[in-house]
């Protein structure tokens, strides 16, 4: 059941997603992740470079624009398991941005379990 949040800093005025990249993105992050189809969601939004800065930076070019990534998981693996997940998670969706690995910032949110409903049922 993973849950991702993808946002995007783009240049001011850039279309926010392109015909069939949220499918794109969710099909290789599920594979990445070893998900069963439909079992993992995807949603994809676009942030304006006009509203994200980094303290004491100027403005950063187009190709340096970050991706923000949020991973919601019933059970997130931990520790070496969890960061070669990260590692390969993050190279699939660079590959489909067509952006550097370094630009894509991954976080892995808290277990989902007990915490998280679908359709009125707790996801345990």
């Amino acid at each position: 059941m993973p849950m991702i949040e993808i946002e995007r800093v783009l240049p001011d005025g850039a279309p926010a997603a392109l015909p069939g990249l949220a499918q794109a993105l969710a099909d290789e992050a599920g594979y990445a992740l070893g998900s069963a189809r439909g079992h993992t969601w995807l949603r994809l939004r676009a942030l304006p470079a006009s509203a994200y800065a980094e303290s004491g930076v100027p403005p950063l070019a187009d190709d340096a624009l970050p991706v923000f990534v949020t991973v919601l998981q019933a059970h997130p693996l931990q520790g070496e398991a969890l960061a070669e997940q990260v590692r390969t998670l993050t190279t699939a969706l660079a590959r489909v941005l067509r952006c550097d690995p370094s630009r894509v910032h991954v976080q892995i949110a808290p277990a989902a379990a007990g915490r998280q409903a679908f359709g009125g049922r707790m996801v345990t």
